[in-house]
């Protein structure tokens, strides 16, 4: 008999800021369906960059979880939302 797998910490649910649930909706919501739902965000609203296709070109709600207005590449994004999940 197959023995159950257990969840990741990233499957666990987490709270997190109000600027982060602006942009993904209310939680508790685990930390890889929080980054889906931001890049759903991201196309939807045209912040990639389209030559540099790494680059997310932050709107006001995005400029609130990112720090800054300034592009930001894409791995950098993970540390920045983690800052906005309360542990």
């Amino acid at each position: 008999m197959a023995t159950k797998k257990k969840n990741s910490a990233f499957m666990a649910p987490v709270n997190y800021s109000d600027d982060l649930k602006a942009v993904v909706g209310a939680g508790p919501l685990p930390r890889t369906e929080i980054i889906k739902k931001l890049w759903a965000y991201i196309k939807k609203n045209n912040c990639q960059d389209p030559v540099k296709k790494r680059n997310i070109i932050p709107d006001d709600k995005l400029a609130k979880i990112f720090g800054s207005k300034n592009p930001i590449d894409m791995f950098q994004m993970t540390k920045k939302v983690s800052e906005h999940i309360k542990k």
